[in-house]
């Protein structure tokens, strides 16, 4: 990993970015539309929402934008959204696909994912998106929030094998056993939330070793996220912190500090517990 364009290979051979921009409660307008823009411009190749999102449209506008100030092409991207669980039936499925490409005004996406492991919901959905990918219509597909047992429950029926599984990372909740899972079967672990939405940048441990290198808390917590082989998607709409995020490539934590880091595990969630949702 040597620059922001550097990717990962999923197991289909698809080429992942291992940084991307989360626009999770970012508001549909102006907002969403500079935010996707500024890191296009700025970089970043990854752009991550969801249906759930409400912002799809916005963030097709600054796909839009960034692409052309940045002298880029759409295929230079690598763009996901996500199912939502009020559309987990076969038929539903596929036309919430295409309601998505519809808003975001893109002809295909990169990574199409579950976004909750619906307890007796998602296998049907699953079918879905093989069927998406079969035909060509998607490049990559996968689930977010499952947790091991959804996994093996999910792939004992399915045809195509989850390339990604997007779940709370960050050092309070390091999920080792899911990662050695996730890397088993080759499916590449991606964070939601590694800065813990800005909880993670007030322990007193890690201020220590931004201290160290001369480095935001925030670069830590990325660099930590990378040197641990997961891919990685911070939300932000401020320029500044945008590029800061960014610039992650210019030094390495050593093993000691990442030894520090992982050990600051409590398995504490900010998010929902996938093993117990309501919606």
């Amino acid at each position: 990993m040597k620059s922001l364009q550097d990717t990962a290979t999923l197991h289909n051979g698809s080429e992942m970015p291992w940084l991307g921009l989360g626009v999770f409660r970012v508001k549909e307008g102006p907002e969403a539309v500079e935010a996707v823009k500024t890191a296009i411009i700025n970089g970043y190749r990854s752009i991550d929402t969801a249906a759930i999102y409400g912002n799809e449209e916005s963030v097709g506008e600054g796909i839009r934008q960034g692409i052309k100030e940045a002298g880029i092409s759409r295929e230079d991207l690598f763009v996901t959204s996500k199912l939502w669980n009020a559309d987990f039936g076969y038929e539903s499925a596929i036309a919430a696909y295409g309601t998505s490409l519809s808003k975001l005004g893109l002809e295909y996406l990169d990574l199409y994912l579950i976004h909750w492991p619906v307890e007796g919901k998602y296998k049907e959905a699953w079918k879905a998106l093989e069927h998406l990918y079969s035909d060509g219509q998607v490049k990559a597909i996968g689930v977010s929030n499952f947790q091991i047992h959804h996994l093996e429950d999910l792939m004992k029926d399915a045809d195509i094998k989850p390339v990604v599984n997007q779940v709370e990372y960050h050092p309070r909740l390091t999920q080792e056993p899911l990662q050695a899972f996730c890397q088993e079967h080759d499916i590449q672990l991606e964070a939601w939330s590694p800065l813990m939405a800005g909880k993670a940048l007030e322990q007193a441990d890690l201020q220590k070793i931004a201290q160290k290198y001369g480095k935001s808390v925030a670069q830590i917590i990325l660099r930590w996220n990378l040197q641990n082989g997961v891919v990685t998607i911070p939300k932000s709409t401020n320029e500044g912190r945008i590029v800061e995020n960014s610039q992650l490539f210019d030094f390495e934590l050593a093993e000691e500090d990442m030894t520090k880091i992982n050990a600051l595990n409590r398995d504490q969630r900010i998010g929902p517990d996938p093993d117990n949702f309501d919606f």
